[in-house]
């Protein structure tokens, strides 16, 4: 019996190799078929929680705004497109670059967000302190009015919410911007450089004495009415240069200004508007 036993044990000993080959060879068989269905899987085999983005994710190209705003900001460029055919190009706006211009800014921007959606439409809007933003078509006829250059210097009086400069900045070189509320002037300067208009200047200041300091100006628009036209205005309009100006109390007549080469004063009344009065040193 042990020899039996001793003889079994060289038997095995000598099946081993074989076994052992025989292991080896099954263990590689059964990686092979695991990688194959691996690299046969739609992800590669990586772990959807960790890797891999929902269906429909835009993880990588996220939009820079909301689907919300996206739409909502879809629906106000159609407005504007509206605006300018019907309510310009529709009247007697025929200046090519006022129209581009009149199309490229975001006016609902301008307005207070609770009436964004009444942004383009033919009238004037409050925007608080008592202020309005004017209608579409006036803020179009004034800057035809003064024939806006690439190079001219333009000056306006009254920012507000800072629309018309914003439109002025499209057409010219540098806007300098007046407006007597502060509070109005901060929320348009933040507003103009939050929209990328470098070449506007705002401050807070009584409009009615003009910039001094950056005269002359080619381009003068006016959006508060004086009962008078200011002379310091006068003064600061360059040789050429043409500005518009709401005159008078409860009936008021805009008119344009232009600066002979000679240096005298043209004067032609456009039409009856309303304005809201200018302030300050106008009253006295």
């Amino acid at each position: 019996m042990v020899c039996d036993t001793v003889v079994g044990k060289k038997h095995m000993f000598k099946r081993l190799p074989l076994l052992v080959a025989l292991a080896v060879g099954v263990t590689v068989l059964g990686l092979m078929i695991f990688q194959n269905r691996l690299s046969n899987s739609p992800d590669g085999g990586k772990s959807d929680t960790v890797h891999r983005q929902p269906s429909g994710s835009n993880d990588e190209e996220a939009p820079n705004d909301p689907p919300r705003q996206q739409s909502d900001n879809g629906a106000q460029e159609q407005r504007r497109r509206n605006m300018v055919e019907r309510q310009l190009r529709g009247r007697d706006i025929t200046d090519e670059r006022v129209l581009q211009a009149m199309l490229d800014v975001p006016r609902h921007e301008f307005v207070p967000r609770s009436l964004r959606s009444k942004a383009y439409d033919d009238h004037p809007l409050p925007i608080g302190h008592d202020q309005t933003i004017s209608q579409p078509y006036i803020v179009a006829l004034m800057t035809q009015l003064v024939r806006p250059r690439p190079d001219s210097r333009a000056l306006d009086i009254g920012t507000g919410s800072g629309y018309q400069a914003a439109v002025l900045a499209e057409l010219v070189q540098d806007v300098y911007s007046v407006e007597i509320l502060c509070p109005l002037a901060d929320e348009a300067r933040d507003r103009l450089t939050s929209l990328k208009y470098e070449n506007v200047t705002v401050r807070c200041g009584d409009g009615y004495q003009g910039w001094k300091d950056q005269a002359p100006f080619d381009v003068i628009i006016v959006a508060a009415a004086p009962k008078r036209v200011p002379e310091p205005l006068i003064e600061q309009l360059a040789l050429g240069g043409k500005m518009v100006i709401p005159v008078g109390t409860y009936l008021q007549d805009l008119r344009l200004i232009e600066k002979q080469s000679d240096g005298s004063i043209k004067e032609k009344t456009i039409a009856p508007v309303r304005f809201v009065p200018m302030t300050g040193e106008a009253r006295k």
